[in-house]
């Protein structure tokens, strides 16, 4: 059956600068000395992150997906310079959503570029339903929202997580990309090898059992010595979430996409690239998937991210490498000026 399409638009308002902030009602109890924030008396965020301040209006488009009804959000950022006529759609990693990317749809925009942030179906402000999750879908999903706003060619900008669905994304749609670039992507060692498969429910224990406090030392490996106060905005989000009613169904999700990234490696699929590819790699990034449940003697061996980039460069026809030093996981985060201007530079001949 063809899915009905439908479309809705909810307009949020947002302060310039201010991605996923809480409302002063909501805020959290100010630590005192050293201590950490506290959410405790924060109020809940239920699963489609209700309430939670985006930085540009967000847009649905509703659709049919195996059997259920279903909203993805999106952010469609119009240039704020002259038009150049091209389009960049962004792919937010696991553990964060569209929001995270609000720098990079000010720089882009800045310079004619229309940029598209979407939350992919099982994150963000998106739907979260039950279901088995692969990258296909996911690529698939993406082309409803491109088909729907009459987008063509794209360029795509991919983070950790969303590095995998580029990869899946232009090898499935390769007419559809003009470029892609690779901010530390999962995906450019082979990890099945080392990572032994996993029950959902031992996954969904494990995500039950999360703290603020575990989840907080969990992002700060992100950023290495780049840990900022704005990232806490990161710790805040899922600490809200997780004193929902709605966390259990968050916490199934999040352990289905972890299959996903486990069944979906893309080690394989580098070589076959046939779109201009720019790898983005932070040099203190040593993010391996699945890290809790591999050997000690596997872990020495994983989430070499100085390594992988070049190794990368390598098995991906005429891929290109910048290197950023001093950069963990997340460089549009940590270096936002570096990162940009490397973007900016490898797109300004990609049509």
């Amino acid at each position: 059956m063809r899915p009905k399409t439908l479309i809705s638009t909810l307009t949020l308002a947002a302060a310039a600068l201010l991605a996923g902030c809480a409302s002063q009602s909501t805020a959290p109890v100010a630590p005192t000395a050293n201590a950490a924030p506290s959410y405790d008396h924060a109020e809940p965020l239920g699963a489609a992150m209700e309430g939670w301040v985006y930085p540009y209006p967000v847009q649905y488009l509703q659709f049919e997906l195996q059997g259920q009804l279903v909203r993805m959000a999106y952010m469609d950022v119009q240039p704020t310079a002259h038009p150049n006529g091209r389009t960049v759609v962004l792919f937010h990693g696991k553990n964060f959503g569209a929001d995270y990317w609000a720098n990079t749809l000010r720089a882009l925009s800045a310079q004619g570029y229309r940029v598209i942030a979407l939350d992919q179906i099982g994150f963000g402000k998106s739907t979260k339903p039950e279901i088995r999750y692969t990258f296909a879908m996911l690529a698939d999903n993406t082309v409803r929202v491109l088909d729907h706003l009459k987008v063509g060619r794209v360029a795509i900008v991919a983070n950790s997580m969303g590095g995998m669905l580029g990869v899946h994304f232009a090898r499935r749609y390769p007419d559809r990309v003009a470029a892609l670039v690779l901010e530390n992507p999962l995906g450019l060692e082979d990890y099945v090898p080392a990572i032994p498969p996993q029950q959902t429910a031992n996954l969904l224990k494990l995500e039950m059992a999360q703290t603020t406090t575990s989840y907080r030392a969990f992002i700060k490996s992100y950023f290495k010595d780049n840990y900022r106060p704005e990232f806490e905005r990161f710790v805040e989000q899922f600490s809200r979430v997780q004193r929902s009613p709605e966390y259990p169904r968050y916490a199934h999700v999040s352990a289905l996409t972890y299959q996903m990234i486990y069944e979906g490696p893309t080690y394989d699929e580098l070589p076959k690239l046939t779109v201009p590819v720019l790898l983005a790699i932070g040099q203190l990034d040593r993010t391996v998937f699945g890290r809790r449940f591999a050997p000690p003697e596997a872990v020495k061996n994983l989430g070499d991210f100085p390594r992988l980039g070049k190794e990368a460069q390598k098995r991906i026809p005429g891929a290109k490498l910048v290197e950023f030093d001093n950069v963990g996981h997340v460089p549009h985060l940590e270096a936002p000026e570096r990162f940009h201007a490397a973007v900016l530079e490898f797109l300004a001949d990609k049509r």
